[in-house]
């Protein structure tokens, strides 16, 4: 079948998926995002991002009102020793997450980069159980 016209070769990416005999779909990583998991736990939360490949230089994490923002940015250098080339192009890729963190300490956040995943540990905001009898007037 003749694909005619740009645009729709993310349809058809995704019909080839869903039809195809293979058991993993194939992934533009380009258009793609990662994935993250997020684990509640009684002092706070767990949360996991895939990032295979990825250097933490690569990586910003930012806190914004209550949104924790997961940015990622790699930029794709063709390191030739070679002046002779007729054609080059260099390639950047950005790709960004974003996460509610309601009821979180935003002060002691800690991530650590290992083995291509990101887990980022986040505190809950301990409030103090208060109980007191309202008098209705």
């Amino acid at each position: 079948m003749a694909r005619a016209g740009a645009g729709f070769d993310d349809f058809y990416n995704m019909l080839d998926d869903f039809f195809g005999e293979s058991q993993l779909p194939s992934r533009n990583l380009l258009k793609d995002t990662f994935k993250i998991d997020i684990v509640e736990k009684d002092e706070g939360y767990l949360l996991e991002a895939e990032l295979p490949g990825v250097k933490k230089e690569e990586i910003d994490l930012d806190i914004e009102d209550e949104n924790l923002s997961i940015s990622v940015t790699r930029a794709e250098e063709a390191n030739g020793k070679t002046k002779n080339y007729i054609h080059r192009e260099r390639r950047v890729a950005s790709m960004c997450r974003r996460v509610r963190l309601s009821g979180a300490d935003l002060d002691t956040i800690k991530a650590k980069l290992e083995d291509g995943v990101l887990s980022i540990s986040i505190p809950k905001n301990v409030k103090a159980q208060s109980t007191r009898k309202i008098d209705i007037a």
